[in-house]
């Protein structure tokens, strides 16, 4: 089937209400964990994961780490401003560099409240910390179809943009999550291994995920290693067109090292496991870069990033996984580089021809969304029969929930 046809209607199923989970477990790796294979349902808990995982199995995580994204500011008169801030201004190659920015910076924000703020008004607040008193001014740049542009800045100067979210913000949780946001959140909505900042939400799959865990992986010589996609607000965006053509797929960041792509290219006769959609999104993605770097190879860094139907409409040819990954990293080395940085549309649905994975770790998804489609891509139709069974033997969905592995056939 063509994947612009493909209707959102046929992946759909009944959530109640009391399946969604509000809160997490008191113990990260007791989530339920039910496991798919060769076309089969177990369940066990998570701390016992590795004990499901094939030999020599090399598991990927995304260590992007959410960042406080939701300001809340008060007006003069009395009214409240809440910001939340989506991506940095296109004048930023990246997210990083504009985490890193001190005294001033440009974001993409949504506004809530936005007919009480006028152009070029000054909203501002302080806090005391330890260091004295900060104080915050967001001033409001421009309206875009879909955004506003804001300009924040603060007198601070030893303050990068990622530490005045962090003094000024509170941790956005899915707006399926419906209550306030407790302390514990700023905890246990991140993962133990995050590190790069810019998510405004976690990959949650990695929730689940202990010290203990990595231990026990580690104990069988199950080896891992991090990539960066950083999660935009868009991956909650539902899909309200009949079918796929009309909707437009939310673009994110992500960072990949040479380094980590030497490992995939060793590890692709073991089985690669994504643990995440962002961690496989970005893993597919690498295929269909080094496919453009081999049909150019003097590519500029903006020209690879991946749009939506790349993968339905670039030519293949007879390039395997191994010669598009080995691709990218002559192209790195080419531009001096030890990482590759870029965007990634990429859409992913049943027919869709996996390049690198075997499986995935992931949570239970929301009815009629894209995540939901890449489930239905790596095992069929039996994703109904997976969600059947979880519904019907007490697993926990979204964010907070449980979650599952799901090995390909070929896995």
């Amino acid at each position: 089937m063509n994947p612009r046809q493909v209707s959102i209607h046929d992946y759909s199923y009944d959530l109640p209400d009391e399946k969604i989970a509000r809160f997490p477990l008191p113990a990260r790796d007791m989530s339920k964990l039910l496991i798919y294979q060769r076309r089969s349902i177990t369940e066990d808990r998570y701390r016992n994961i590795s004990q499901h995982l094939p030999e020599k199995t090399f598991l990927i995580f995304n260590d992007t780490k959410v960042v406080e994204a939701r300001l809340l500011f008060q007006k003069d008169a009395g009214g409240i401003i809440e910001i939340f801030c989506l991506e940095p201004s296109d004048e930023y190659p990246d997210i990083t560099s504009a985490m890193s920015k001190t005294e001033k910076v440009f974001w993409k924000c949504l506004i809530g409240g936005a007919s009480k703020w006028k152009i070029g008004l000054i909203l501002q607040k302080q806090i005391k910390t330890t260091t004295g008193v900060v104080r915050l001014q967001a001033r409001y740049v421009e309206k875009k179809s879909n955004y506003f542009i804001i300009e924040f800045s603060w007198m601070a100067v030893s303050l990068t943009f990622a530490e005045v979210l962090h003094v000024f913000g509170v941790i956005p949780l899915p707006p399926y999550i419906k209550r306030q946001v407790e302390l514990p959140d700023a905890e246990r909505y991140q993962t133990v291994y995050a590190r790069q900042d810019g998510s405004v939400a976690a990959p949650t799959a990695g929730l689940h995920f202990t010290e203990n865990i990595f231990a026990r992986l580690s104990a069988r010589k199950i080896d891992h290693d991090f990539l960066t996609l950083h999660v935009g607000a868009g991956t909650f965006q539902p899909v309200k067109s009949k079918t796929l053509e009309q909707h437009e797929m939310h673009a994110e960041f992500i960072e990949v090292s040479a380094s980590l792509i030497k490992k995939i290219i060793d590890h692709l006769d073991n089985g690669i496991i994504a643990v995440g959609t962002t961690s496989l999104r970005t893993i597919e993605s690498l295929y269909w870069m080094g496919l453009k770097i081999i049909a150019q190879p003097d590519i500029q860094k903006e020209l690879l990033a991946v749009n939506q139907w790349d993968a339905y409409e670039l030519d293949q040819g007879a390039v395997d996984s191994k010669q598009s990954l080995t691709a990218i990293l002559n192209w790195l080395q080419k531009q001096k580089l030890s990482q590759l940085i870029s965007k990634t549309q990429l859409l992913i649905v049943p027919g869709y021809a996996f390049k690198i994975i075997k499986g995935i770790v992931t949570n239970f998804h929301q009815p009629q969304s894209t995540l939901l489609l890449l489930i239905a891509a790596v095992i069929g139709d039996d994703w109904k029969k997976v969600y059947e069974y979880a519904l019907n033997n007490d697993f926990r969905f979204l964010s907070y929930g449980d979650g599952c592995l799901l090995l390909r056939d070929d896995g």
